[in-house]
């Protein structure tokens, strides 16, 4: 199959929507054909990300290297620190990992390879939305805490 088919027969994703299918059933019509551009493009990105996720927190010392340098993205996390909720500093923050995952799509082949690597981040993310909920924190809150409770 090639990778334009593959990335046109996927379910359209949406951010804070549920996935509309889970890792293995992607793992199983994408194959690895998104690894290598995962590999090269979205590390560099994600170690920038990561590197102003570590500046924000006062980690400096924590920060790697990374080829490219997005004054752009550094913002973005930045300005997603800013926010007092947890809940919505952690939403905004993967907004922002959400957003920086497009770059993996050239302009000029919408349906290549990068897109396939685009979906397989945003995959990850919907994914990882999709388990959050007031009811599984506070259940986790609980069994954190039971110790403590007489």
């Amino acid at each position: 199959m090639t990778t334009d088919y593959i990335v046109s027969s996927l379910p359209a994703l949406a951010f804070d929507q549920p996935a509309p299918l889970t890792q293995d059933a992607f793992d199983a019509l994408a194959g690895t054909a998104a690894d290598g551009i995962l590999r090269a493009r979205w590390q560099d990105l994600e170690t920038q990300l990561r590197n102003a996720v570590a500046e924000a927190r006062g980690g400096a010392k924590w920060k790697r290297a990374a080829d490219g340098c997005s004054v752009y993205w550094k913002n973005r996390v930045l300005a997603a620190f800013q926010e007092k909720d947890v809940a919505r500093r952690d939403a905004l923050l993967d907004k922002v990992w959400w957003d920086a995952a497009g770059e993996l799509t050239p302009p000029e082949s919408p349906l290549g390879a990068g897109a396939l690597a685009t979906y397989a981040v945003r995959l990850k993310i919907a994914l990882k939305r999709t388990k959050i909920s007031a009811e599984a924190g506070n259940a986790a809150f609980d069994r954190l805490t039971a110790e403590t409770k007489i």
